[in-house]
């Protein structure tokens, strides 16, 4: 298994020597006590710099580390060990002036049931000096439909949204959130997206965490990826993408039974995997050079429903960690619900 790219984070450190970034953390570790004495470690010597004016992923599994890291920026958990600033402030001895410039918005937070969406997000501006108006925050969100609608009676989606818009209607420097596509539809999701880039492009910076492949490739300009509480990998989507998963992977169909030999043996290929269907044998491929591959499919192997796609960030995290992607998840998953009193 490779080991975690400290050279990737170590340059992304030197990158900003002379300034302050929006958000550094430096050597942070955090352990939780746990019964009969046992420790979980969540986070494990995280360097991460974010930089103004970007977005920012934490991409992992569900027990990687992504929450903890949001709880310490946000001044609720004490790292055991290391340093963590946030526009050069300390959010635990500086949280005041933390919480003036920086938004979060939490996985689940309790609001007013009984309030319609306007009314909420109108109370919600009253807490600050120079809010946006609720009247955009609910078109950036995509909740005009539901704007005299009791918070009580909005689905999961919209409820998510409407918590990204209570941290968006105090225009903060910052906006941190922590997974908030979760539960929306693909056109709710889109919205989303476009009011978080709406911030960025303000001048904003975003920190999000995400165990979306999809939203860490599409949103983000930059990501850490998290495992077992280490940064495995930090930089640019396409650019981890380029360097650790170059291959591109061939999808098609042939007859059942269809001898796959020459496949297998073209040049570049380091991969075959198949699956019969009631079409017949679903292929994929994993190749360096996939026009090799498709006079192959164009050939002998008569092929169809053919596809060509990028490896992506699965690949990526399949050969920084030596595990598809799912397959962490249901490990940290059972690591954290046997630490269960220490998180």
């Amino acid at each position: 298994m490779p080991e975690p790219d400290t050279d990737t984070t170590a340059s992304v450190l030197e990158a900003d020597p002379s300034q302050d970034a929006a958000i550094r953390l430096t050597t942070v570790t955090k352990r939780y006590s746990g019964p009969h004495g046992a420790t979980k470690t969540a986070t494990d010597g995280i360097d991460l710099v974010v930089r103004h004016g970007e977005i920012f992923g934490l991409l992992g599994p569900n027990g990687a580390g992504k929450t903890t890291t949001i709880e310490m920026l946000a001044g609720l958990r004490r790292p055991t060990s290391g340093t963590v600033r946030i526009l050069g402030l300390d959010p635990m001895t500086e949280r005041d002036e933390v919480r003036r410039q920086v938004a979060i918005q939490p996985q689940q937070a309790a609001l007013f049931e009984q309030q319609t969406v306007a009314e909420l997000l109108r109370v919600w501006a009253s807490f600050y000096q120079d809010p946006e108006t609720p009247d955009a925050i609910i078109e950036r969100t995509g909740l005009t439909d539901s704007r005299d609608v009791r918070v009580a009676k909005l689905s999961g989606g919209q409820r998510q949204r409407l918590l990204v818009g209570t941290a968006l209607i105090s225009r903060p420097r910052v906006l941190i959130l922590d997974e908030p596509s979760t539960g929306l539809d693909p056109n709710a999701r889109q919205e989303l997206w476009s009011a978080i880039r709406g911030h960025r492009d303000g001048g904003g910076t975003v920190l999000l965490s995400t165990h979306s492949m999809e939203e860490a490739e599409t949103l983000c300009d930059r990501l850490a990826i998290l495992h077992q509480g280490k940064v495995a990998a930090c930089g640019a989507p396409q650019e981890l993408i380029a360097q650790y998963a170059p291959e591109r992977e061939v999808h098609f169909t042939v007859a059942a039974g269809t001898d796959l030999t020459s496949l297998r043996a073209t040049d570049g290929v380091s991969h075959v995997e198949s699956h019969d269907t009631a079409d017949g044998t679903r292929v994929t491929a994993r190749t360096l050079d996939s026009d090799a591959v498709l006079t192959q499919l164009t050939g002998p192997l008569t092929a169809r429903r053919i596809q060509l796609r990028e490896a992506g960030l699965e690949a990526v995290f399949r050969h920084l960690t030596g595990v598809p992607f799912p397959n962490a998840a249901e490990a940290t998953n059972r690591d954290t619900d046997s630490e269960g009193a220490a998180a």
